[in-house]
């Protein structure tokens, strides 16, 4: 335990260093007075060395000084995927519902759409949990609804976007994470007694995330709630249920 915890610590620091160097207020007095293609092309340069810092100063700058430019659109395109990839959700989100706002009509919306999605799904990882081993289901999923909702946007309004074939796979990895906090929810109601709520968790479940592994958990919470609360008829419905789909299950022997 000792060894993960100073590299937890480890971690700490050289994240709170990579936090001093990317913060909101970028400064882009110091960017060479230079045409907004020439600064655009030393963007994109940046961008493909992996400098997103030194990308978000860039683009920024044209951003400010050309912002009705013929390039300014696809600017502010790249800038919300240096957000991105920097780390910066708050300020990736407020420029991609901006761009949304102005440009619904853009033949890029749908790279926003996805950009915004993934952005909202980036603000779930959490590396300490993951250097710990400590399960994330019980964490609130406000940004994963939002990442689905937004990956369902591209496959729903943009079917032949190129990135409708990733938005589908990514929901169904969402879908299997909500389903596992709609769980972690249910049991811990489960240890309070509190049957009808851990009930309603597990049909919530059934009903928005099927198919998922986790129904047959789902049903057994809801047979055992059921039978705690007298309700027989639903207590036989959910069996019906799980026998039909689960006939192995233990509750079935």
């Amino acid at each position: 335990m000792q060894k993960i915890s100073i590299k937890v610590l480890l971690t700490a620091l050289s994240l709170s260093l990579i936090g001093c160097s990317s913060s909101d207020n970028v400064n882009i007095d110091n960017v060479p007075n230079k045409s907004a293609q020439t600064l655009f092309s030393d963007a994109r340069k940046a961008l493909d060395d992996g400098l997103f810092q030194k990308a978000i100063q860039l683009l920024s700058a044209i951003d400010a000084r050309f912002p009705f430019g013929p390039i300014s659109h696809q600017v502010q395109i790249d800038l919300i995927y240096a957000y991105y990839k920097s780390g910066n959700a708050d300020q990736g989100i407020a420029l991609a519902d901006r761009f949304l706002k102005l440009n619904p009509t853009h033949p890029n919306v749908d790279y926003v759409y996805y950009m915004k999605a993934l952005i909202n799904l980036s603000t779930e990882e959490n590396l300490f949990q993951d250097l710990v081993g400590i399960d994330r289901a019980d964490r609130d999923p406000t940004a994963s609804r939002d990442a689905f909702d937004g990956f369902k946007k591209i496959i729903t309004d943009f079917p032949e976007s190129r990135y409708a074939a990733d938005s589908r796979k990514r929901m169904i990895d969402i879908k299997d994470r909500l389903a596992r906090y709609e769980l972690s929810v249910a049991h811990f109601y489960l240890k309070r007694d509190a049957w009808a709520s851990a009930a309603n968790r597990g049909r919530y479940i059934i009903e928005y995330y099927s198919p998922s592994e986790h129904v047959e958990e789902a049903l057994e919470v809801m047979i055992e709630c059921y039978d705690k609360l007298g309700l027989e008829d639903l207590k036989n419905n959910a069996r019906q249920v799980l026998a039909a789909n689960f006939p192995n299950n233990r509750l079935l022997k």
